[in-house]
């Protein structure tokens, strides 16, 4: 079938997405599925720092590559082997699936699922296909997803069925900013009452972590981030302090925590952020870091610090989550008004407008985008 979708052509590039239009939004042909495999029609996609992470080099991947990667959509048609969806079923796409038979599937750890690496790596859907085609060539699919187009198809381990009555452009936020952020709280740093968290990096992701952390009952949320607005942003959402990322912030926490949180989660992508998170932790405390810097960054660690004060250093893929066990468990959350996924939203766009997306994105005038394609 013919469809539309936002093809990146060239990466390397890191500013004035808009003039330099490095996605081409055209028409691509999308194969039907296979076995094991689920055509969806896209309700709504995400604009997260990871897709521009790709555009401008950070994550490489094979190109040409159709991007997108957090979405909702609904079902349309459903290969050889699935019983357990039926066409009009609302799904929620996931970019790290599990196979459910290597060791960290096995292990209940499916984020960090041997074969879905292994093609997602290589432009693959897990099944180890392409469906993604222009004047004859393979597109190579994002992380087993390419959600910024009309329709995708993708593995049926990509997806999670949802049984909430909610709209894509909600449901699509839980796809990766939820999972990630909330899930880097609820799972990986085990938060409870009463406890200090420091959030650094206040994106969709950040955001979802503010948003966890007060759901969690976090006594003391703290939101640091350059920008005023999206620290506004925060403090709707649950953050009961917030401060400018500047030369000060190290001891503007210790002063205000009496020696640091008990715990600090890093979501800016940036390896200074990394070691801002580090030193404001308390003490016995724990730093967990889900951001994603560009892989030649290295930090600077104190060792000496580590043991003597032992302290945590923990990294979390998407929220360490277990997406079938913890997306009902989300959306829960958010009937019961917990979890206001909506607050971050603060661009609903077309697709034709994904270059200039990435250029908010960029210039943090952004907070959570959204590709509707109602």
């Amino acid at each position: 079938m013919k469809i539309t979708a936002a093809v990146l052509m060239r990466d390397g590039i890191t500013e004035n997405f808009a003039a330099e239009a490095p996605l081409v939004v055209r028409e691509v042909d999308l194969a039907p599925p296979g076995r094991g495999e689920v055509l969806i029609r896209v309700g709504a996609a995400g604009v997260c720092h990871s897709d521009l992470s790709v555009i401008n080099g950070t994550r490489p991947r094979p190109l040409p590559m159709a991007l997108g990667h957090e979405a909702s959509g609904y079902v349309e048609e459903i290969g050889e082997g699935i019983d357990d969806l039926q066409v009009g079923d609302h799904v929620v796409c996931i970019f790290a699936p599990g196979c459910r038979q290597c060791n960290p599937c096995a292990e209940g750890r499916p984020a960090l699922c041997e074969r879905a690496a292994k093609h997602h790596g290589v432009g693959e859907l897990m099944t180890g296909a392409r469906r993604l085609s222009m004047d004859g060539q393979p597109i190579n699919h994002h992380v087993g997803v390419s959600a910024f187009a009309t329709h995708a198809v993708m593995d049926r381990r990509s997806l999670v069925k949802v049984n909430h009555d909610l709209p894509a452009h909600v449901s699509a936020l839980f796809s990766c900013a939820m999972l990630t952020g909330a899930g880097a709280v609820f799972n990986t740093a085990h938060i409870l009452p009463g406890q200090t968290v420091a959030v650094i990096g206040l994106g969709g992701v950040g955001l979802s972590a503010i948003l966890g952390a007060a759901a969690a009952g976090a006594g003391r949320v703290i939101a640091i981030d350059p920008f005023e607005t999206k620290m506004e942003a925060a403090r709707t959402m649950g953050a009961t302090d917030c401060i400018k990322a500047d030369g000060d912030t190290i001891q503007a926490v210790r002063d205000l925590t009496n020696g640091g949180v008990d715990c600090a989660i890093e979501l800016a992508g940036s390896v200074k952020a990394l070691e801002t998170a580090y030193e404001i932790t308390r003490r016995g405390g724990l730093t967990v870091t889900a951001g994603l810097p560009h892989p030649d960054q290295r930090m600077a660690l104190n060792a000496l610090k580590l043991v003597a004060e032992e302290r945590t250093l923990k990294g979390s893929y998407i929220g360490s989550c277990v997406p079938q066990r913890d997306l009902p468990r989300m959306f829960a959350l958010y009937e019961q008004g917990k979890l206001p996924v909506e607050k971050m939203l603060s661009h609903r766009v077309r697709l034709d407008d994904i270059n200039l997306a990435m250029d908010r994105l960029n210039d943090g005038t952004a907070i959570r985008q959204i590709v509707d394609f109602g």
